[in-house]
């Protein structure tokens, strides 16, 4: 299994120059890659490539100090100012290498138990989903139709029941993986050096037969993508202190939401027009 985690943008949108790379962000004295590698090393993950760019020496220094660098193999991206699709690219060696590959966005703060869901799921190509949606543009959209996943994108095209918001973590079968890097290239090659890599991953979503790929749903888990300064903030107020501890279900003194029952409709479903 090789685990491929995008950690070389500026993070913009945080509007905040005197900030770190997001991958580098505290909470409780642990900077979200630290996070990654412990939750990763519990669930036996011994490789990760980890795509770097903006202040990439601040990056590896962190991959020393918490002793991780026979784990943490990078990925330099010299055009990590532009689209993300081309950080997405920088994994071809690891989507590539003939092995089920994981991807996560590393700006995540995130429930241990995500992961371990992730991991487990009988599904060759998963997506992480969580049916506790927000209404904007920002959120990228898992599409179902009779409980199969027709559409993935933050403006999604094809008819649809309901849809719930991505994580920001999948899996795929090592075909898939390569298929998906090679779309992401012709994409580049095309022009569209400024595209988001979910039009790669889409494209080849929508190539494939109906249920090839599924989703797993983590509702009820606490999660939060750092995009915006609201989000920071949210991460620091409301989603670290409930994180479960890898080595219990609940922080003392805290209870997680339930989990719903995965069979029925999301109560914050959004239907698409047909």
């Amino acid at each position: 299994m090789r685990v491929g985690i995008l950690g070389a943008g500026v993070g913009r949108r945080l509007n905040n120059v005197q900030l770190p790379p997001k991958v580098l962000l505290s909470f409780g004295g642990k900077t979200l890659l630290e996070r990654h590698v412990e939750i990763l090393r519990g669930c036996g993950i011994q490789h990760i490539d980890l795509v770097i760019g903006f202040r990439a020496e601040e990056v590896k220094a962190e991959i020393a100090r918490i002793g991780a660098s026979d784990m943490v193999h990078t990925c330099f991206n010299p055009h990590f100012e532009e689209g993300a699709i081309l950080s997405f690219a920088t994994l071809k060696e690891a989507f590539t290498a003939g092995e089920p590959a994981v991807f996560m966005d590393g700006d995540v703060l995130y429930d241990h138990r995500m992961m371990a869901r992730l991991l487990d799921t009988p599904q060759d190509n998963c997506f992480l989903m969580d049916r506790q949606t927000e209404e904007g543009e920002d959120p990228v959209r898992l599409c179902m139709r009779d409980d199969i996943l027709v559409d993935f994108h933050k403006r999604p095209e094809r008819r649809h029941d309901w849809w719930g918001e991505w994580v920001g973590f999948s899996r795929f079968s090592p075909d898939i993986a390569a298929k998906m890097i090679g779309e992401a290239e012709r994409i580049v090659a095309s022009g569209r050096r400024d595209a988001i890599y979910e039009d790669a991953m889409r494209n080849i979503l929508i190539d494939e037969p109906p249920g090839r790929f599924g989703v797993e749903d983590i509702t009820g888990l606490p999660w939060v993508e750092i995009d915006f300064p609201e989000d920071l903030e949210r991460a620091h107020r409301e989603i670290f202190p409930i994180l479960a501890a890898p080595d219990r279900e609940t922080p003392a003194g805290e209870t997680a939401r339930p989990r719903e029952d995965s069979t029925a409709p999301p109560r914050e479903a959004r239907t698409a027009t047909p």
